[in-house]
């Protein structure tokens, strides 16, 4: 391939950058607060920006420009109900869980809170939010191995079996190394990278195609109904896309950022910073996918890879028009998203065994520095486990996404943000949460129930069940202290 060369160099070259990062962050890694929370040390640009690209993974400039590309813009619904969730999120959540988390004895994950906030003296609530974090995360790791996996079988010829490995090891490599610092330091140069992608390629197609009269003429020869954003769907459809906003609140790797950051100050400044870089950045992925309809249209002759996949529209677009030096930038942006929350989610994954299970249960008297390194073993662990998932090259890298993102939304988002909000909830009412939350996700996406995607039935669901089962009980008055006192330190700081 004519791109091969340039392209390769320009991804060795980011790949070193990103390692290079991780042994830098290693240097300021000295305890397991460090390795999983960075010390609670960020400021409010790198919360920002970690936030945003841990939660854009390669879904953003593979998955969705690839719906956009196949139904219009009735697919944009996603695109806003993110946007509307990750603004509630931010505002609801964000500062609150900050404060709740250092009143609840600074916990570390969100097994660790759910514990300390809920006195739960058995342990229940940590083992079975630890293996939702477990089961659903692997599954969310396979979707980031996967994307990796085809930029690289895509971009230089590799055999899909090939491509896992060369896409897992960089993220795997610094993860390993540097831990939460070196992921979010290395989410702030991916989230600028992305961003100038999102901002440029759309551009760049729209000049290839002759201008927006001439690429709108031809997106609407292809199919009128691309313009339609209700044509394409049902109501139950539109719900469904709306309601990936719900899945906010129960992200893992999401929360942490909230969790590390500096002060309640820093959050406010954080949330306009992050809704301005992810509402351009969906903008350009809807834009891209959008703008690749008249451009595959009007060249036929180069639309075999995107028939095929169409998932690959960002990348064959990148390759096509760009300088292969600048595509190998571009290109650079989908490994930076997958690269972002790949890693995200391979650090919460081993907060989850090494906190929550290794030193709760195990070694209570472990050493920092031995609990750092059972830190990276699991993330290895668990490495090995989402690559064995996403071996199966039929995966799609959107559905993969969608359940997990399911799973944590309904299992654990009702349960954060109540828990924020509501001082009358009780142990129970958490663990009732969590359980029927998880399993409405499993029951409903195995049968499929109404067309209607699983993290709405979920929500609700829990919420409910959370409401009702702790009205049965009451909170002891040392939850409904620290609650207070939580509350009124984040209202004084905010």
């Amino acid at each position: 391939m004519s791109v091969s060369n340039p392209v390769l160099i320009t991804f060795v070259i980011y790949i070193a950058a990103m390692v290079l990062i991780g042994f830098i962050a290693y240097r300021s890694t000295n305890n397991l607060s460090d390795y999983i929370l960075g010390g609670r040390s960020l400021g409010s640009v790198v919360t920002a920006l970690s936030a945003g690209a841990s939660d854009m993974s390669g879904w953003l400039l593979m998955g969705l420009p690839g719906a956009i590309y196949m139904f219009g813009l009735s697919e944009s619904w996603i695109a806003i109900g993110l946007i509307v969730g990750a603004y509630l999120n931010w505002f609801f959540v964000a500062g609150r869980l900050r404060v709740q988390t250092e009143h609840n004895g600074d916990a570390l994950t969100l097994p660790d809170y759910f514990s300390s906030r809920f006195e739960d003296k058995s342990g229940l609530l940590r083992i079975i939010s630890a293996v939702v974090i477990l089961v659903f995360f692997t599954i969310y790791c396979a979707s980031g191995i996967v994307a990796g996996a085809r930029l690289f079988e895509s971009t230089f010829g590799m055999s899909y079996a090939l491509a896992l490995w060369a896409g897992a090891a960089a993220t795997i490599a610094y993860t390993f190394v540097g831990g939460f610092l070196a992921v979010s330091w290395t989410d702030t140069v991916q989230a600028t990278l992305m961003i100038f992608a999102l901002i440029l390629t759309p551009i760049i197609v729209l000049l290839a195609t002759g201008g927006i009269d001439t690429t709108f003429l031809a997106i609407e020869a292809k199919n009128p109904d691309n313009f339609n954003m209700i044509k394409n769907t049902t109501f139950i459809g539109i719900i469904s896309l709306m309601g990936w906003g719900l899945g906010y609140f129960g992200q893992p790797h999401i929360l942490a950022r909230f969790m590390a950051a500096d002060s309640v100050k820093s959050i406010a400044k954080a949330r306009r910073i992050s809704m301005i870089w992810m509402i351009l950045c969906l903008g350009g992925t809807v834009a891209v996918g959008f703008f690749g309809i008249a451009y595959f249209s009007i060249h036929p002759e180069v639309a075999y890879p995107v028939t095929e996949n169409h998932e690959r529209v960002f990348i064959e677009l990148t390759k096509l028009l760009f300088n292969p030096w600048i595509a190998g930038v571009l290109l650079s942006a989908i490994l930076a998203a997958v690269m972002s929350t790949l890693s995200c989610q391979l650090l919460v994954c081993s907060s989850a065994m090494t906190e929550d299970f290794y030193k709760t249960f195990l070694r209570k008297n472990a050493s920092q520095v031995e609990l750092v390194w059972v830190g990276r073993a699991m993330v290895l662990l668990i490495s090995l486990i989402a690559i064995a998932m996403a071996a199966n090259p039929d995966n799609r890298v959107l559905g993969l996404v969608s359940y997990a993102w399911a799973g944590f939304g309904a299992a654990f988002g009702p349960t954060v943000l109540i828990s924020v909000i509501w001082k009358g909830m009780t142990r129970n009412g958490a663990l009732a949460g969590i359980l029927v939350g998880a399993i409405t996700v499993i029951v409903w996406k195995h049968f499929n129930l109404l067309g209607l995607y699983e993290i709405i039935p979920g929500f609700i669901f829990a919420s409910l069940a959370i409401y009702l089962v702790s009205k049965i009980g009451i909170p002891t008055n040392s939850m409904v202290e620290r609650f207070d006192a939580a509350e009124k330190n984040y209202h004084r700081n905010k």
